[in-house]
């Protein structure tokens, strides 16, 4: 691998922040930093983060800004190889065992004992284990697509650890063992992210072999910038103290802070009312947008005058 110079680097992180403002996405300089070295050495991305930052969406815009599919595993308690890797088409199996049943006596017209017998059938392994008889799910399906593709592993804390162990050969060599078949690698290795809400540690060898990515909430400068690009009929004002009231209530004891996802969320809604500027009255009929437990918009409720006279402040 040639190493780029120090100009050609910087031109390439501009590049992909560019290419991710096209599509919406706003990307950091650390998140740009990080697409860009996992491209140049191949390694997959653990993206960490609270539930709502856009880890999940940073795959996203980079299927899109790479022009490659998007092939996404949910990961959940219980998850195992049949469900990400492959299953057997059990049902074209049956229908090709009937054949062979059918044709059972042309084939073993001639053969000297049972012992010949045996190895004519099992001439018809390989038919019944292969390709043609796999039914890939997404971890295979990222493998053979055959112009690469872009790999979410999506809430990998959900899963089990054994499940976690399973995706280290995935993860080290972009390549799978199939019992039946042999090993399966990629013609072209996919982009890889696994995401976490950090619900449970991850393996240290699954981190090992992954470039860390941790992405936080945004500060005001940077939400204004997400807020426009997704939002961009919000007028400039409104806009400032909507971010601003976001940002304050990420500072109080609530169960459940906004995300950002959230926050846009908020913008539309605001948007959709015909808002001028944030009012107590439209701030109480629309926390539900931006709060998810009750006992937290009652905590809120009688800190809206406060909070709404300190974002206009900043408007």
């Amino acid at each position: 691998m040639t190493t780029a110079t120090p100009n050609a680097a910087l031109a390439a992180l501009a590049d992909i922040q560019r290419g991710f403002q096209s599509s919406g996405y706003i990307a950091s300089d650390a998140i740009a930093t990080c697409v860009y070295i996992a491209q140049a050495l191949a390694k997959p991305i653990l993206v960490e983060g609270p539930p709502g930052v856009g880890k999940t969406e940073l795959a996203n815009a980079t299927a899109k800004l790479l022009d490659k599919p998007l092939i996404r595993l949910q990961c959940y308690e219980g998850l195992d190889e049949s469900k990400a890797l492959y299953e057997w088409k059990y049902g074209k199996q049956l229908l090709y065992t009937q054949v062979l049943k059918e044709k059972l006596g042309d084939l073993m017209q001639g053969a000297q004992g049972l012992k010949e017998s045996i190895a004519r059938l099992h001439e018809f392994d390989d038919t019944f284990f292969n390709e043609e008889f796999l039914e890939p799910r997404p971890l295979l399906k990222a493998l053979w697509a055959p112009q690469g593709a872009v790999l979410l592993i999506d809430e990998i804390d959900k899963s089990d650890q054994e499940f976690e162990a399973f995706l280290l050969e995935l993860l080290q060599d972009y390549q799978i063992s199939i019992p039946e078949i042999g090993t399966v690698k990629a013609k072209h290795p996919p982009v890889v992210f696994l995401t976490s809400n950090n619900t449970r540690e991850i393996g240290d060898a699954l981190k090992r072999r992954c470039l860390h990515l941790y992405i936080p909430f945004p500060d005001a400068k940077l939400e204004q910038r997400i807020i426009e690009s997704r939002v961009p009929a919000l007028e400039a004002g409104l806009r400032t103290q909507l971010v601003a009231f976001v940002q304050s209530l990420r500072g109080l004891d609530l169960k459940k802070v906004p995300a950002v996802s959230e926050t846009i969320d908020w913008a539309r809604t605001l948007l959709l009312l015909h808002a001028a500027e944030l009012e107590p009255t439209l701030v109480r009929q629309t926390l539900n947008v931006l709060l998810k437990f009750q006992d937290d918009i009652e905590h809120v409720d009688a800190e809206v005058p406060a909070l709404t006279r300190q974002a206009a402040k900043n408007a």
